[in-house]
């Protein structure tokens, strides 16, 4: 043969294709931002709805006036003293599963407190209420940056669920005193129920899955019980100042107590360890001392 057959010329390369994202994503995010939104809401609605209906509380369970303060010293002592602790949980286990968890569980200690008969019951479900309330707004903002990326998009979301966070107080003012008139004061937790169970059932499709670190990625027990007993022993010093008053034994040797903390956890984690940033993915240290994630 006199020759051979001149090669096939090149394909001209061709531009990846971009995929469009799916048509319900943005409502899906609405929906997302919704589902966070309303949790909020029920966070800080139960925190000041109650004060309302507090003499009718008392009048019918036979509170004491000491044991009154409970019914909110109860919910605000295990809310504050658990969200670190619920928040470090939500890195390890999965924010979404700390979600839902969260707002179960609150959602049922509204019944069991819808249903009280004797102020202990009602005591120990504001307790479980608040134990709910920090688990689930402990990740809410977590979620909420890594659904939202686009700087305006993030800014608009943060605003929505903030302006629902700020609202919830004076809504709470007004809504206890309609409820605790128009019907009784078990209407004040029970209108929790369907607001929390409609949450639950949009949150399962709608928020974005997540595994979490584990556990083994940085979980000290220890540590935890530490921070969270100390917390709580601020918070009921802080509560009970008007009980005991500012300068009192009580409240000036619980106050100057020593922190349970260790003055230099980051000696403690370990070389391996992590932290979760908000953004969705997690950052080593670069030195011993504890570093947050660069967004």
């Amino acid at each position: 043969m006199s020759a051979t057959s001149a090669p096939a010329a090149a394909p001209h390369a061709t531009a990846p294709t971009v995929l469009a994202p799916p048509a319900h994503s943005s409502r899906r995010l609405r929906l997302s931002l919704g589902v966070l939104a309303t949790g909020m809401l029920m966070t800080v609605l139960d925190g000041s709805i109650v004060t309302v209906a507090m003499p009718a509380i008392q009048s019918d369970l036979g509170f004491t006036p000491a044991g009154l303060s409970w019914v909110v010293n109860a919910y605000l002592i295990a809310f504050g003293s658990l969200l670190l602790l619920a928040g470090r949980l939500g890195d390890l286990l999965g924010r979404k599963r700390m979600f839902l968890a969260g707002t179960g569980l609150f959602t049922a200690a509204s019944l069991l407190a819808g249903a009280a008969a004797t102020p202990a019951v009602l005591i120990a479900a504001r307790f479980l209420q608040g134990v709910g309330s920090a688990m689930a707004s402990a990740v809410s903002l977590g979620i909420l940056v890594t659904l939202f990326t686009e700087p305006r998009e993030r800014a608009r979301a943060i605003a929505v669920f903030s302006f629902t966070g700020a609202a919830g107080a004076s809504i709470g003012q007004v809504l206890g005193g309609v409820l605790a008139d128009a019907l009784t004061w078990n209407w004040i937790f029970l209108i929790n129920l369907p607001i929390g169970i409609a949450a639950l059932l949009v949150a399962l499709p709608t928020l974005p899955e997540d595994r979490g670190l584990g556990l083994k990625a940085g979980a000290d027990t220890f540590g935890a019980l530490l921070v969270t007993s100390g917390l709580m022993l601020g918070i009921y010093t802080v509560v009970k100042i008007d009980q005991y008053g500012a300068a009192s034994a009580h409240t000036l040797g619980l106050g100057a107590s020593p922190s349970p903390c260790s003055p230099d956890s980051s000696s403690a984690r370990p070389p391996h360890a992590t932290r979760s940033c908000p953004c969705g993915s997690s950052a080593r240290p670069a030195s011993p001392a504890p570093t947050w994630c660069r967004c």
